[in-house]
């Protein structure tokens, strides 16, 4: 779960399943009573209707922490942002290099190559509301220039800033 949308689809789900009390929050799920494994069963199956998953795993666990951490990051005022590792270590109990192990195994990229995936949509993001110059957005999303921005875009979606914003479309950012 990456969104209040995403968490209140999640809220549904358990309340028409008719399992009280969960408390959901974004990328967790609470159950404060034990499920049966028919009941685990049907909880798995209703949420993967909705296009969610029960994570297990102690690595998948982490993977999740690991993206819901970074598209907050992601959002963050660019003069308070913590590093990547400030954050993920705060929120992980465990090294920056084992989060990071852990992570490119279970993905297949880096953390850095995930964070810069999510920093470009939230680049395409601000495009689209077209509020703000391309020098402001590159700014907000913590790029150092414009032609940073513009390099790292391109190198990413194929196509320029301008170009996009002409005729581009965001992916959802659990497609990310």
């Amino acid at each position: 779960m990456v969104c209040r949308h995403c968490a209140d689809t999640v809220r549904r789900v358990f309340d028409y399943l008719g399992i009280p009390d969960v408390e959901v929050e974004l990328g967790r799920a609470y159950i404060p009573v034990e499920l049966s494994a028919d009941c685990l069963a049907k909880v798995s199956e209703a949420l993967c209707e909705e296009g969610f998953e029960i994570i297990q795993s102690r690595e998948a666990e982490i993977v999740e922490t690991v993206k819901h951490t970074l598209i907050e990051l992601a959002r963050m005022e660019s003069d308070s942002k913590p590093t990547i590792a400030d954050a993920l270590t705060s929120r992980i109990p465990l090294s920056y290099q084992q989060i990071s192990r852990t992570f490119t195994e279970v993905e297949g990229r880096t953390i850095e190559n995930y964070y810069l995936n999510i920093r470009i949509e939230r680049v395409k993001e601000l495009i689209r509301y077209r509020r703000l110059s391309l020098s402001e957005i590159a700014h907000e999303t913590g790029f150092s220039s414009v032609a940073h921005l513009s390099r790292q875009f391109k190198q990413l979606t194929g196509l320029t800033p301008s170009q996009f914003k002409e005729m581009g479309e965001r992916r959802p950012l659990s497609e990310v």
